[in-house]
């Protein structure tokens, strides 16, 4: 019977530690964020419902094509709660991405959520890295309609190969998921990672790793 109750305990605390792995389920219908409180909280304060509109739910702007006059050739439009107060203890969040014909959405991790992708138009080949030792690439070429999903926490891209531009709309499990655009962070920290610590992560000289950081 001792054993028994264990295991249940230990049930019930990988349920808990299982439901706790994605942003927490809200206690109320609604918490619209409250940018102007300075209350400190794991998300935003909410607003007092009385004060709450249609507009605290509502976005415009997806329909508009990003700009994608930039080196890495796409533009991502976030609907966060940044945008959409309404997403305030919601767990949801979503982006469109635009792509120049070859641009990418260079790779990256969301630290805080799943991804699930939908290519509105063009060709898209998009891929996620596995953790640590195998590094496996899975990759697929997407169409027009077909849906691909990035596991949380996990590097990935996308890459536009058409010759026209291309249109995803991604929807990601956060309301704040976080981006980690991984040359950024590696070689645009501020202040920067030492030369020598990434030269010899890397295997290059140090003028490589120097050359890098100095383009971000």
């Amino acid at each position: 019977m001792a054993k028994q109750i264990i295991l249940l305990s230990l049930v019930a605390l990988s349920c808990a530690f299982l439901a706790f792995a994605s942003d927490p389920s809200p206690l109320q219908d609604f918490c619209v964020a409250d940018p102007a409180s300075s209350a400190r909280v794991n998300g935003l304060a909410c607003k007092k419902p009385a004060s709450v509109g249609a507009n605290d739910f509502s976005f415009s702007g997806l329909h508009l094509a990003g700009n994608t006059s930039n080196p890495n050739g796409s533009r991502v439009t976030p609907v966060t709660v940044a945008q959409l107060p309404g997403l305030n203890t919601l767990g949801i969040s979503m982006v469109r991405i635009d792509y120049a014909p070859w641009g990418i959405n260079p790779p990256h991790t969301h630290p805080r959520a799943t991804e699930i992708l939908t290519v509105i138009e063009g060709s898209l080949q998009v891929g996620f890295v596995t953790s640590n030792p195998e590094n496996s690439l899975i990759t697929k070429t997407l169409q027009k309609g077909d849906v691909f999903v990035f596991p949380v926490g996990l590097v990935h891209f996308q890459r536009n190969v058409g010759t026209k531009n291309a249109v995803a709309i991604a929807a990601l499990s956060s309301q704040n998921p976080g981006v980690i655009t991984i040359a950024n962070a590696v070689f645009g920290s501020k202040p920067g990672i030492s030369s020598d610590i990434l030269a010899k992560a890397f295997q290059v000289e140090k003028s490589v790793v120097e050359q890098l950081q100095a383009k971000f």
